[in-house]
Formats: C-alpha cells, structure tokens, sequence
C-alpha cells in the first residue's frame, strides 16, 4: 500500500488545527464567555452569550476533562485563523499530495452541518465519508473505489443527546439551506423521520446506540440535540462511536469532523459484514474491502496495538460478537487475511494480551 508524503500528512495537521480554530470562532464570538456546569455529578463546559434581547443563550461545548477543549476555552481571545490558506492547503493536498477530496454534496452537507454544531455536540461522521478521510489520519492512499457514497450518516450517542441541554438549528432547514430540494423521508407508523434524501436520491441520516432492548431497535429514537430529527437505534454502535477521533474532511477550506476510531471501524465492518442478507451482497462487499484496507493499514503504519485492542474489546462482549467476528474475518481475501493474522499477534505482543484468532 502505498503511502502519503510526509509533507503532505503534516500539511493536513496543519489545515486539521486551523479547521477546528476556525469552526471555535463562529461556535464562540468574543462577546460570549465560558462557564463549567455540574450536570448528574460530571463538570461540562457551556458558552453563554447575548441572545439580542437583553437575556443570556447557553449551548454545549463539551466535557470539562477533555483537554482539547479545556486548552481552547484557556486560548480562546487568541484564536484566529486564515481561510484562504486553509483552502490553498486542502487543494495542494487533494491535487498534488493524491489524498481524497469529497465531492461537492457531501462536502457542503459536512460543513453546513458542522458549522451548526453538530460535531461540537459530540455527533460523529460514519460511513464511507468517515472512511475517506481515513487515507489523511494514516497516511496511506486508499483505492477510489472504496470511498465513492451518495448518502452522509452521522451517529450520537443516546445519552448525550438527552443530557447536553442543547440542539441544532431544524436539521431540515440547515439541509435545505445545502440544498433547497431536500425532504424528509416519510417513516413508518408516523414515527419522526430519521433520514432526508435531495432530488438526486442523495441521502443524510441519523443513526444513534441501541438502548439494550430489543423493542428500541425498529423504532426511531427522539433526539433532542438534533433539530428535530430522530436517529435509527443500532446494534453495535456504541462500539464504532466510543473514544472518535477528530481530523479533517477534505472539502473548501477543511471541515473539523469527529470520525470513529480507525481501528474501531475496522473491526465493526467485519462484524457487520456477517449481518448483510443475500441482497446487501454489494454493501457487504464493500464493508469486507474497507475493513481490509484498514487491517492493512493499520499494520503498515505500525498500528497494530489500536487494533488488537478494538479486537479483543469486541470480541469480550460475547460469543454473538465473536461468531460474527469469524464469519466476517473470514470473507477477507487471503492476503488480507494474512494481515490480520499479523496485525493481531504484533499488537498482541505489544500490549501484553492475547487475540483470539478468528479463524
């Protein structure tokens, strides 16, 4: 697998930092100030500024012991950035440095989205246009076919969805303001919508955690944090969505996104490649070369330990978790199969723990 220049993963650190300053900037204007709440004994921080009324609007900013964030609100009469650098550094690096841009939909989707809030409200980009942005964070070039979507699926925890005491804009407004030709997708039994498709069959939903039974999993969860639109319970995403990861979407000056954990991604494709029926052949298909790619990946960068860690994790939670683990590790192709083997026994070794084979 062939790797990205070093000049060019340094450029993407460097648009990563600007990004998230930038996205700060329209979150927190200098009028506002930051205050620590106590919400059910954890310290979180929130933003309080003038609503143009003579009162006070408060939103979420996140939990007081990431210190990401703790760093920020400590910076935050410091923080500027340049737009116009930003945009020349995502060019060089999609037309020169051959690291994948997203496509113009998806792109203005991302970033209207994040410009609302979403991934300062802990949302996290799934799917394939997480994937893609998977050839920057490791710095390896990932093969077109793998990456090309025409949907944008965002996950949220339940929980912080229910406790943050904030929420976007009306989702369908924001998406309508990317597009005017998007609409809710009807749901059935009257339940609120989950999901918005535009014109051109372009589609955006809102996944969330099962809530551990199994009546939650055919009815759409309320989301309060999200506008109004509710979010599709399920299984094993709280897996994909513990501890993201931030990095950049490649589009227009860098959009600051919250991805899954690649190692995480990884195993969770296996698993729910074992769960596509005869007539997802196509989706399965790709879910078993996206989680080769990243096996590979991951051994190539010297990773090995992120994921024998994401392995054992899901393989401990039970003998379904492992028997779909098997049944998707064994629809790799030989070589990749190879590497998993690989990559399991060096980061085995590496964190003192031993990862049951697959196969």
């Amino acid at each position: 697998m062939k790797t990205v220049d070093m000049m060019y993963q340094t450029m993407l650190a460097e648009i990563g930092q600007r990004a998230m300053d930038d996205a700060w900037t329209l979150d927190f204007p200098p009028a506002g100030r930051f205050v620590k709440v106590k919400v059910k004994g954890r310290e979180y921080w929130y933003f309080d500024q003038p609503d143009g009324e003579g009162g006070q609007k408060r939103k979420y900013v996140g939990p007081a012991e990431d210190p990401e964030i703790s760093k920020r609100v400590e910076d935050f009469s410091r923080t500027k950035t340049d737009y116009r650098i930003r945009r020349r550094l995502v060019s060089s690096l999609t037309r020169d440095g051959g690291l994948p841009a997203a496509d113009r939909t998806s792109g203005l989707i991302v970033e209207t989205l994040a410009a609302a809030g979403l991934f300062r409200l802990r949302a996290v980009l799934v799917g394939t246009l997480a994937f893609g942005t998977y050839s920057g964070l490791l710095g390896v070039r990932i093969p077109s076919a793998a990456i090309m979507t025409a949907d944008a699926d965002f996950a949220q925890d339940y929980a912080i969805s229910a406790e943050v005491m904030d929420s976007l804009p009306p989702i369908l407004e924001l998406l309508q303001s990317a597009d005017p030709t998007f609409r809710a997708v009807p749901a059935l039994d009257g339940a609120e919508t989950t999901a918005f498709v535009n014109d051109e069959g372009y589609r955006v939903e809102f996944l969330t955690t099962n809530r551990g039974r199994d009546e939650y999993l055919d009815r759409p969860a309320d989301m309060p944090a999200l506008g109004g639109a509710s979010a599709q319970p399920l299984r094993f995403m709280d897996f994909l969505i513990r501890e993201p990861v931030r990095t950049v979407l490649l589009y227009g000056a860098g959009v600051s996104v919250l991805v899954p954990d690649p190692a995480r991604y990884a195993v969770h494709k296996l698993i729910i490649a074992s769960r596509r029926h005869a007539h997802s052949a196509l989706k399965r298909d790709k879910d078993i070369m996206q989680a080769g790619i990243l096996v590979e990946a991951l051994l190539q960068t010297k990773r090995s330990p992120d994921l024998a860690m994401a392995y054992i994790e899901a393989w401990e939670r039970g003998p379904a978790w492992e028997e779909a683990m098997k049944i998707g590790a064994a629809m790799l192709p030989d070589e990749r199969k190879d590497c998993l083997r690989e990559c399991l026994e060096a980061g085995g070794r590496e964190i003192g723990e031993k990862a049951v084979s697959p196969f």
